[in-house]
């Protein structure tokens, strides 16, 4: 937990004095050090605290409200302070029968936890939670000190490394040297007027300059190499499936490593909200839920390798040699391929043209917050578009989402259909497509083209495109049996009228989730035929890991 001098705030509400002291006094002993505690004995009193907080400056990191208050309930009081400091972590305090109003609360209030009363013990009951709700709030509203990044908006080079460093968890301050004159001057002297972008200026008043993914996350302090050559299990990716492969390898003592060429958490960890994760009640970001695996990754005793991709594998008599990107190799006795899958690309001229200048695959959070006010268009009908689109209907002035069916209900889950449904300033338009993007330097329209009304020219700044996804198993493509989609084939669908792969070699049929080699395992969406959602993807890299065990005492 970083230490700010000006130490944000944890605001205690109840009217009940014997509780308030309680709740203040266990509040102190935890986190006095590193929060200032506030306590108010009436919602009244404490959204009066807040406007002066406010007016001051100051940050609010939490607040911890009574729910049975007179005039002004504890989700009232929720309501209210959310509009003064929105980043701000929101827990209730119930009694039994308070529950119903709890659970109304998380979907009309945001509300991020409620806990019974009495709390004790607060070691057991009560700092939990308030350290996981606080750790989140660390990771992305703590007051900033750290990398600034200058660079231009629509710079496909600044937005990928805005979006790697976002996506590491790492925070950073963008400055546009086309609006700041002085990062401009800075810009143009680290470069020698060279114009190369993005500058990234650290405090410890070293830079880089148009770096790669490798060269940031060494300069950052993520690891990129490891001096160990061999593991009982490798697994390539890290987003849920191989999170949850290295989670239970090493916390059953197997030595582990995981390789992921840009960021953990793969597609997930872009999603602003995941709502039916099961154990989160009030749902999750998809960084929240990458940054929570890591940190259990290493925790448990795995190595992860970030901007370090495998380029191929081999396989010399039982063992497996995995080959990096860094011209290093990795020997393993088991491998898991948790590669995932990337997004379709949207075939339409000027897409290309405009990709990292307008135009991004996936949900880029790095850019929600640059759109403010402007026009956006989110293309595809699924979850992650869903989810997308709530992210971006809290900045832009306008979210259009094309989708060229008739509708959501066949692709999207049905909470995210009803939240979109809410949002004043979100449009679905059905039986549509894209035909051409369009602009200058930078994406500035698209045309689009309904099955009915024929060609319309949209004024957009802003695509955000999810048409679907394509196996990324070309690590393994020469190597192991794929299905006609590219998705890699395991256990039983590779025995085809009862005979066993060409040239498997053991007398044995290949083990759940086993490729055409032995040793070589695939967990997550890159498998054939698995249903692709988070908690399977997770769940498989758990189970593949027991399949693991089952195949090294075969050995």
């Amino acid at each position: 937990m970083s230490i700010n001098p000006a130490r944000p705030v944890i605001v205690a509400i109840d009217d009940d004095p014997q509780v308030l002291a309680a709740v203040a006094r266990d509040l102190r002993q935890h986190y006095g050090e590193h929060y200032r505690i506030l306590r108010a004995a009436s919602g009244a009193e404490a959204l009066a605290a807040l406007e002066e907080l406010s007016a001051r400056g100051d940050t609010a990191a939490l607040f911890v409200a009574d729910q049975r208050m007179p005039e002004m309930s504890g989700v009232e009081f929720l309501t209210q302070a959310r509009k003064i400091f929105p980043n701000a972590k929101r827990t209730l305090l119930t009694a039994y029968a308070d529950t119903d109003a709890a659970i109304q609360a998380i979907n009309d209030a945001d509300l991020d936890y409620y806990l019974q009363k009495p709390w004790d013990p607060p070691e057991e009951n009560l700092y939990p939670v308030l350290d996981d709700l606080l750790d989140d709030w660390q990771a992305d509203f703590a007051p900033y000190e750290g990398i600034e990044v200058l660079g231009t908006r629509w710079a496909p080079s600044t937005h990928a490394a805005k979006d790697f460093l976002a996506r590491n968890q790492i925070r950073y301050r963008f400055i546009d040297i086309e609006t700041d004159a002085n990062a401009r001057a800075i810009a143009d002297k680290v470069t020698e007027g060279r114009g190369e972008l993005p500058v990234l200026l650290f405090p410890d008043g070293t830079n880089l300059v148009r770096p790669d993914f490798h060269q940031i996350a060494e300069r950052v302090g993520l690891q990129t190499e490891t001096d160990n050559p061999f593991y009982d299990m490798v697994v390539i990716g890290a987003g849920p499936a191989g999170l949850g492969a290295g989670v239970y390898g090493a916390s059953e003592g197997l030595r582990a490593v995981l390789i992921e060429g840009e960021a953990p958490g793969g597609q997930a960890g872009t999603s602003s909200r995941i709502e039916n994760y099961l154990g989160f009640p009030s749902g999750i970001s998809g960084g929240d839920l990458a940054r929570r695996a890591v940190t259990q990754v290493q925790r448990l005793g795995a190595e992860i390798l970030r901007a370090t991709a495998a380029t191929s594998v081999r396989v010399v008599d039982d063992t497996i040699l995995v080959c990096l990107d860094n011209d290093s190799e990795l020997t393993c006795k088991a491998l898991v391929v948790a590669t995932g899958m990337e997004i379709r690309q949207l075939q339409a001229p000027g897409v290309d043209r405009f990709t990292g200048a307008g135009v991004y695959y996936g949900a880029a959070p790095s850019e929600a917050a640059g759109y403010a006010g402007e026009n956006v268009l989110v293309i595809g009908g699924a979850n992650s578009a869903g989810q997308a689109a709530m992210l971006l209907c809290r900045y832009a002035a306008k979210v259009s989402m094309l989708v060229r069916s008739e509708g959501l209900e066949a692709t999207m889950s049905q909470y995210l259909i009803d939240q979109l449904g809410e949002q004043d300033n979100f449009e679905l338009r059905v039986h549509t497509e894209v035909v051409e993007a369009e602009g200058d330097e930078h994406l500035e329209s698209v045309r689009i083209h309904h099955r009915e009304t024929g060609d319309e020219t949209l004024d957009i700044s802003g695509m955000f495109i999810f048409i679907g996804s394509v196996p990324h198993s070309e690590v393994v493509a020469d190597l192991v049996e794929l299905d006609e989609e590219g998705f890699i084939l395991t256990g039983t669908d590779l025995i085809r009228d009862g005979q066993l792969p060409a040239g498997w070699p053991l007398d044995r049929q290949p083990l759940p989730m086993e490729t055409s080699v032995p040793g070589i395992f695939a967990a997550g969406d890159v498998r054939s035929g698995v249903v692709r959602r988070v908690a399977s993807a997770v769940g498989q890299g758990a189970v593949c890991v027991s399949v693991v065990h089952e195949y090294l005492a075969s050995r």
